[in-house]
């Protein structure tokens, strides 16, 4: 059974969220979405910083808005399009959903987001978070929002010894819900994420600087280091290969299936090097299997680490001739040129073989 050892007082509520507030107006970064009510931005930006760190979301987000700068621009972009932009930000069902949604809310509610709970929740993507948030950013609707770092700092805060998962976040929500200010919320869920994310860091947490250390049951006793308890990720190596198959002045890549990891996006032609196998003899199986030829004047390019959900893959990649010319599918293959990789998305991996595809060529052009 987890214990929670503390309970607020109203005094000591109003005191919290005066220093949390002071704290926050001083403090607080200034981010593109954060001075905004319009709920399509802060609908893009939450969904964007899932999984992904506010650095990395920043370029994206401005590069997004000025491609689909409302509901309406998204909801008749072309799918490849959309994938495009969020090439590099992965979890790439996360866009997917945004298209879906956005084409929902076009056709259903006129391109206004509804101000309904269940309806918005009920949405492609929406979880109880974003949807909480969207309400209560948008529409200063008091609705408490759990995300990693607020999930953190509440355990801290209350010296809650358990793992930081959705499970257990019911330990605390009654004491968050207790302390949700019916007026401003929206600014008071940002303070406690912010004060999570600079300050009650994950590790090395920086105490010294916290408003609120003096209601921190954690920092009392010592244990800000051990709460939450630590998650062991456990991560699948796998080793693979690419061909960098080029005719003319143009390159052979061909789309993902339409379900599964990495669904619908374009990669080169290759696959994973199976146990006791060369990486030569999984380039020429994995093309022979997946074109029907056979191919020659194979050179090693380069190599790629990147991390896919659970895999860890390290991609291989060979520039390489065809001995034969393949029947290929139109819908599933394309020639492009290094130029027109850009109208395609990629997974990660490939994008990085991509840009050194791009610097070789620049160097040798000058």
């Amino acid at each position: 059974m987890i214990q929670v050892r503390m309970e607020f007082s109203e005094v000591k509520t109003a005191d919290f969220r005066r220093k949390l507030d002071r704290w926050y107006r001083f403090h607080h970064r200034k981010l593109p979405w954060r001075d905004t009510k319009d709920p399509y931005k802060i609908w893009i930006s939450e969904i964007m910083l899932q999984q992904t760190t506010v650095a990395v979301v920043i370029p994206y987000f401005k590069k997004w808005i000025a491609l689909f700068p409302d509901v309406n621009a998204l909801s008749k972009a072309p799918k490849k399009k959309v994938l495009k932009a969020w090439e590099g930000l992965g979890y790439y069902q996360r866009a997917k959903n945004l298209h879906k949604a956005a084409q929902i809310i076009e056709q259903s509610y006129g391109g206004q987001f509804p101000q309904d709970y269940k309806v918005l929740r009920s949405m492609p993507g929406l979880g109880p978070y974003t949807t909480a948030a969207l309400l209560c950013f948008a529409f200063d609707k008091s609705y408490p929002m759990v995300e990693a770092n607020v999930r953190r700092l509440m355990m801290r805060l209350l010296s809650i010894h358990c793992k930081a998962q959705p499970k257990n976040d019911r330990t605390f929500l009654p004491f968050l819900n207790c302390c949700l200010p019916q007026k401003k919320p929206g600014q008071f869920n940002q303070a406690l994420m912010e004060l999570g994310a600079l300050v009650c860091k994950p590790k090395n947490p920086i105490c010294s600087l916290c408003p609120i250390t003096e209601f921190c049951q954690a920092y009392k006793a010592g244990e800000q280091e051990i709460i939450p308890q630590p998650k062991k990720r456990k991560y699948q190596k796998v080793e693979a290969v690419v061909a960098i198959i080029k005719k003319d002045s143009r390159y052979l890549i061909q789309k993902r299936p339409p379900k599964g990891l990495l669904a619908g996006l374009w990669e080169f032609p290759g696959g994973k090097r199976r146990e006791n196998e060369s990486l030569l003899q999984a380039l020429q199986r994995e093309t022979k299997e997946e074109l029907g030829v056979e191919i020659t004047n194979q050179e090693y390019l380069t190599r790629v680490n990147h991390a896919y959900t659970q895999f860890q893959v390290t991609l291989h990649a060979y520039t390489c001739s065809l001995k034969n010319n393949p029947h290929l599918k139109a819908e599933n293959h394309r020639w492009v040129t290094l130029r027109g990789f850009r109208r395609y998305p990629f997974p990660s991996g490939s994008a990085k073989i991509i840009r050194f595809l791009e610097e070789k060529e620049g160097k040798l052009e000058r």
